[in-house]
Formats: structure tokens, C-alpha cells, sequence
């Protein structure tokens, strides 16, 4: 038995497991209390084909949404946790800002469950920040989830397959238009891993997604370098941009 397990009732015993949200008592250190779970909301079908955005109920299978019809996108699929509301987004800030790393492994199974076709043979990749932002901020949040979801699908986590060339300021609260100019020349393929990503399965694995400029800078650099096919796995999705608050 692995330490960490056989310590687990006395750590419980001396920190009680409590919400990470809302302070309730909880049964696991992992988790969420019972109404805070009941508050995220998960996407489901019907759904765009290209890009699962949710449709109303009638739509039918195969359905292109608007936007993709408008621009076809170059990735191969997203696969969002859960739609962005206030009990996700509580999650993401405190991941990413507040230095709740103990929050990815039940982040990541969330995000496995909409990966159900994941296994070794894929390639998994989180979108890069920059060197001096990790230096900052001591991890890359997107990083953490993608070694989670490696642990049960046994995919291969390759950290550095993408380089973020140029410091960025944050995009939250900027547009479309605004964060891809802002993106221009930012994000990169490693030159050391060029044949990683030639003939890959790859799965790009991002904390939230808001317009999809960045995802779609990472799509386009590991599709120019010879990737098959890259899924895009987030674990929020903001379908409303004016409510990206991060």
C-alpha cells in the first residue's frame, strides 16, 4: 500500500476534508461537497459536430454550429468538463491563481471522462506559457491537469512539444480579434520535438477556453509540423466571451 494511502485517515483525522469551494465537509480530500457538484455545469447533446458546442434539444446529428460553418476550425474536436459558470470558474481561479495544484487530479477526471478514446497511443500537451510566468507563477496549471489525465490513459505527457516564444499580458476580457493579434508569433513547436508531433494522435490540454485564439495558435503549429490530429481538451468552456473573468 502506498504511503500516502496509509496515512490518508490520519491526514483526514487531523485536516477534516472540506469543499474547496464552499468549506463543507466532505467524505474525501478529493472532491466537492454535493451541492457545489450539482452547480457545474456539464455540456451534453445534442452538440455541434465540428466543435460540441451545445445546441438547443431538436437539433440533429451531424449539425454544423454558425461559427464553424463561418470559419472551420483546424482542430479535430474540443472536449470541455464543463460549461463556465461561477462554481467552475471558482475552480479555475483557484488552480491557476490561488496555487491549488491538489485540485487538478479531480479537475483531470473530469476531463477524462469526455475522453473515453484517449489511451497510449495518444499524445498529450499542455498549452505552454511563458518561461517567465511559470518562474512567477512556480507551475503551468495546463501542465498539471495534462499529467493527471496521462496517469489513467497512459497517454504520453510531452510538456515541451510547444514553446511560448513571447511573453503575453493576459487575455482575459479581451475579444477575438484582440487576443489572436496578441498571439501573433507567440506560440511555437520545440524544434527538439519535431518528430513528436509528426503522424501524432494529440490531445492540447487547456484549463479554459474563451474564443479559442489560443488553442487555435497551438492547433496551427502542431498541425504545420505534421500532427494527424489534435483534440482539444479544456476542462471550462466559455461559450459567452463577455463572461471570461480571468
Amino acid at each position: 500500500m502506498p504511503l500516502s494511502q496509509a496515512l490518508a485517515p490520519l491526514v483526514d483525522l487531523v485536516f477534516p476534508p472540506r469543499c474547496p469551494l464552499c468549506g463543507e465537509g466532505i467524505a474525501a480530500q478529493t472532491g466537492l461537497c454535493s451541492t457545489c457538484w450539482s452547480q457545474l455545469a456539464i455540456p451534453g447533446d445534442p452538440s455541434c459536430a465540428a466543435c460540441s458546442r451545445p445546441f438547443a434539444e431538436g437539433t440533429g446529428e451531424g449539425t454544423i454550429c454558425a461559427p464553424c460553418l463561418a470559419s472551420p476550425p483546424r482542430h479535430d474536436g474540443i472536449a470541455a468538463a464543463t460549461l463556465y459558470n461561477d462554481v467552475s470558474r471558482k475552480l479555475v481561479l483557484s488552480l491557476k491563481h490561488g496555487n491549488r495544484i491538489s485540485l487538478a487530479p479531480m479537475m483531470a477526471g473530469l476531463m477524462r471522462a469526455k475522453l473515453p478514446f484517449v489511451d497510449e497511443t495518444w499524445v498529450v500537451v499542455p498549452v505552454p506559457l511563458h518561461r517567465w510566468r511559470i518562474w512567477k507563477r512556480g507551475y503551468n496549471q495546463s501542465a498539471e491537469l495534462a499529467r493527471e489525465i496521462c496517469k489513467v490513459t497512459l497517454a504520453r505527457h510531452c510538456v515541451d512539444l510547444l514553446e511560448r516564444r513571447k511573453a503575453t499580458p493576459s487575455l482575459g476580457g479581451l475579444g477575438r480579434k484582440a487576443r489572436k493579434r496578441m498571439l501573433s508569433g507567440a506560440i511555437d513547436l520545440n524544434p527538439r520535438r519535431v518528430p513528436q508531433a509528426q503522424g501524432a494522435k494529440i490531445v492540447l490540454v487547456d484549463d479554459v477556453m474563451t474564443s479559442g485564439a489560443t488553442s487555435d495558435a497551438c492547433v496551427a503549429a502542431l498541425k504545420r509540423a505534421g500532427a494527424e490530429t489534435v483534440v482539444i481538451a479544456c476542462f471550462s468552456r466559455v461559450l459567452d466571451e463577455a463572461l471570461d473573468l480571468t
